[in-house]
């Protein structure tokens, strides 16, 4: 059978839709919840790539970069709706969305290396990350909205 490309959706144009239908909260939880495991996963894959001094610290900082980069993407498009003008204020608006994690990154990396600290096991250390995130992106949110992607 032969089909057109009029006829027929992409892969990324039927997920596109299918993201721009969903509730707000559903839609909002999802790209954190990617973003945590995408981070999570980084984390777990730079301990087995380097394994010197500072290796959590190492993981730690590698994680954030990762989950920093994909939920800024996600947030930018699909929460906010913002389109920036071209290169420079993209790079003006991932500066001040990366500043405004700074505060974010604060409370998850405290929870994180607090359960480290306090219980010396890689599950629990990835539970006070989980923990943290959970309550930096929701501080992240409203963080963002009024200071990164403010419309007009």
């Amino acid at each position: 059978m032969y089909h057109t490309k009029k006829n027929h959706l992409t892969f990324i144009q039927s997920a596109t839709i299918c993201i721009a239908n969903m509730p707000f909260a559903v839609k909002y939880s999802i790209f954190a919840i990617i973003a945590t495991i995408i981070n999570l996963a980084t984390q777990e894959l730079s301990t087995h790539i380097y394994t010197w001094h500072y290796y959590i610290e190492a993981s730690i900082i590698a994680g954030t970069i990762t989950g920093l980069v994909i939920k800024y993407i996600l947030d930018k498009k699909y929460i906010f709706f913002y389109q920036t003008q071209n290169l420079s204020h993209d790079t003006r608006i991932f500066i001040i969305y990366s500043t405004m994690g700074i505060f974010t990154t604060v409370i998850f990396w405290g929870f994180e290396y607090g359960f480290h600290y306090a219980f010396d096991t890689k599950m629990m250390r990835y539970i006070g990350g989980i923990l943290g995130l959970m309550i930096g992106y929701w501080l992240k949110y409203h963080l963002d909205k009024k200071y990164v992607f403010e419309q007009g």
